[in-house]
């Protein structure tokens, strides 16, 4: 689901221009970021199924991917946003962080806990969609489309404006741009796919 956290991250970049795309980027992977240290030390762990492949695992992901845990990681990240660039900045890098988790949901078999370290043995969460890749894969695709259209327009409104404000032609470094956000989600969703 790689590509499509940052399907959404571009759609994130077109609400708050003033965000750095880097920081929106990573806010949508900070789940995952956190989690490599903790999958190289096995305090948290994968188990192949079906053949491995896209979302062929269940993931032991129960300190990061946890719903307490991932609430707490949005809200400090959002905090460092606050400091750095401001309350609107704060609220989107805030959810981008916490919105990881909300489209994991979608994905994942039940394999991800509502506290840390699955304290209490309550009831796992994940709706599986992994178990159909088809449904999984679209759903990348609809958001990796999406991401990009918005990314599109924004990039567009704000090289117009730009252009106008300078008197000059509309720059064709904003359909660049664009087009390499594009090209960039897509190849995120096909290493999804092939598993790299």
């Amino acid at each position: 689901m790689f590509a499509g956290h940052f399907g959404l991250a571009a759609a994130a970049k077109a609400a708050s221009p003033k965000t750095p795309l880097w920081a929106i980027m990573l806010g949508t992977q900070l789940l995952d970021v956190i989690f490599v240290p903790l999958l190289l030390t096995g305090m948290e762990t994968t188990v192949e199924t079906d053949g491995g492949g896209y979302g062929g695992a269940v993931i032991h992901a129960d300190y990061t991917h946890s719903l307490v845990s991932a609430l707490i990681i949005a809200l400090l990240a959002g905090l460092g946003a606050w400091r750095l660039w401001g309350k609107r900045s704060a609220g989107v890098i805030g959810g981008v962080v916490f919105s990881h988790w909300l489209l994991d949901l979608l994905v994942h078999r039940s394999d991800m806990p509502i506290l840390p370290g699955n304290l209490g043995s309550l009831p796992l969460m994940g709706f599986g969609l992994w178990k159909w890749p088809f449904i999984s894969g679209a759903l990348e695709v609809l958001l990796i489309a999406v991401g990009a259209v918005m990314y599109y327009r924004s990039v567009r409104l704000r090289a117009r404006n730009a252009s106008e404000i300078a008197g000059g032609a509309f720059p064709a470094k904003a359909v660049w741009a664009a087009a390499v956000m594009a090209v960039l989600l897509t190849g995120s969703f096909i290493s999804d796919l092939i598993g790299i």
